[in-house]
């Protein structure tokens, strides 16, 4: 689990790297939960919001790049 500022560092490719494993990650939890073998449910969470954390700093750089460059 990064922190927001330690991911504000990583380019978009990164972002979304990390954001398709994540993603992945939540559909294996999904399974478990499913097939009754989820071990911390509240992993959950820390995934879902992760999986948000990552899509915001994305937003944010994209709104960057298109403010800076429409000038």
């Amino acid at each position: 689990m990064k922190k927001a500022s330690e991911l504000r560092g990583r380019s978009i490719d990164e972002l979304q790297q990390q954001l398709h494993e994540l993603l992945k990650e939540q559909f294996a939890l999904r399974m478990q939960k499913g097939s009754g073998q989820l071990g911390r449910p509240s992993q959950f969470k820390t995934v879902r919001r992760s999986i948000a954390r990552i899509k915001t700093l994305m937003a944010e750089k994209k709104a960057g790049q298109t403010a800076g460059s429409g000038a």
